[in-house]
This record gives C-alpha cells, structure tokens and sequence, in this order.
C-alpha cells in the first residue's frame, strides 16, 4: 500500500504530464469509451532523439482483459 505523501506526489505529477500533454488522457479516454476487446491489437513505438525505434505490440487475449480491468478500477 502507498503512503498518502507518495499518493499526493504521484497526483501532482500526473496534473503537470497531462499539462504537458494534453491529448494523452483524451486519447486514452477514447479508447476506455470504445472498449478493448479480445482481439484487440495494442502498439507502442518510442522514437529516440538519434531516431533509432523501437515497436512492439500485443494481441491482447481473456487473461490481458482482467488485467486491463483491473487498472481501470484502479483509476476510479
């Protein structure tokens, strides 16, 4: 279990990410909307500032729903 300080720290730093980057939450609020079903193909791409990248992705299948779900409850 977290401590409140690390719990009120975390918050201010999840405020000043969305500040600076404002299409995050929306997007991933979109997608929460849609809903993220078997089948469901997730990519993450992260370009470095030498611009070598680095892809990976997930076929997500039943067991990857009940952890998705779980981090969702988290956030409420």
């Amino acid at each position: 279990m977290m401590n409140p300080a690390s719990l009120f720290k975390m918050k201010g730093l999840l405020e000043k990410f969305h500040k600076n980057h404002p299409k995050v939450l929306p997007f991933f609020q979109a997608v929460s909307q849609k809903g993220i079903l078997e089948g469901t193909i997730i990519e993450a791409k992260v370009i470095f500032p030498d611009e070598t990248e680095m892809v990976t992705n997930i076929k997500v299948n039943a067991q990857d729903l009940e952890l998705i779900q779980n981090l969702a409850d988290l956030n409420k």
